[in-house]
């Protein structure tokens, strides 16, 4: 298991494909871990070098002993393309891993290839419920939380129809460290680059579930207007369009990546 040890903590991090192709990050949302990218592993490493990690105090990830900003998750992210040599990547996140690529793309941007931001928002959510939610599992652990996450994570039918891929996400969430979870949540709680999106000269793709209620569709067309080089995908999917609608996914990201 690759682990890149930090000043304050390490990351767990897998790397696939042809060493000397086009580097690709992939940055988990929260409550997942590297692992949500399997379905799009396959195509995605015959083309580039593609470098998975666990956000950090998710998977194999430590938290570190303090409460990290926006800032600092994206800061895990240069620092293990900094280890590896890797001068620019394409960037592609889903959620809370779809948001560090935001914070890259007005901070870093002579670190991208290319952007990727997946079912993400450059303000998720609201301040107070972040903060409600990590003393929540702070306090009780994360089993409540794991039991209704589905509800968010994918749509009624999706859960009917593939029980499986619903079970592992749960089984993800619950097994993320409380500590980890409520850490993530807070850098959350404070993370707004809504003001900064036109900075983002990189060249985006932004992909939205159209069944989506944590980051809706309206909410990536809104961030599509105010990029200065930004095309959306909607995806016939929930929150964890990369699982629920695998193939569609893929074809977007790879269509995107091939052109760049």
């Amino acid at each position: 298991m690759p682990i890149l040890k930090l000043a304050s903590h390490s990351l767990h991090y897998q790397q696939d494909g042809p060493a000397d192709a086009p580097a690709l990050l992939l940055s988990n949302s929260l409550g997942t871990t590297l692992e949500m990218w399997r379905p799009q592993l396959a195509a995605l490493s015959r083309r580039y070098r593609v470098l998975r990690y666990d956000a950090r105090g998710h998977g194999g990830s430590e938290a570190g002993p303090a409460t990290p900003r926006l800032a600092d998750l994206a800061g895990d992210a240069l620092s293990l393309l900094d280890a590896l040599d890797i001068e620019r990547a394409h960037f592609c996140g889903i959620s809370m891993g779809g948001l560090t690529g935001l914070w890259l793309g007005v901070h870093a941007p002579e670190r991208l290839r290319s952007l990727t931001v997946g079912n993400s928002a450059a303000k998720i959510g609201e301040t107070e419920a972040w903060r409600q939610r990590a003393a929540q599992v702070r306090a009780e652990g994360m089993a409540e939380l794991a039991a209704s996450a589905h509800l968010r994570w994918f749509s009624a039918g999706f859960c009917a129809q593939a029980p499986d891929t619903v079970e592992q996400a749960r089984a993800w969430l619950a097994a993320t460290p409380p500590d980890g979870y409520a850490a993530c949540c807070e850098a959350l709680a404070d993370a707004d680059l809504r003001a900064d999106l036109p900075r983002i000269a990189a060249p985006t793709l932004l992909i939205a579930g159209r069944q989506d209620p944590v980051t809706t569709a309206a909410q990536a067309e809104a961030m599509a207007a105010a990029m200065p080089d930004a095309r959306l995908a909607l995806l016939p999917a929930s929150h964890l369009s990369n699982l629920e609608a695998p193939f569609a996914f893929e074809q977007a990201l790879l269509a995107f990546l091939d052109a760049h």
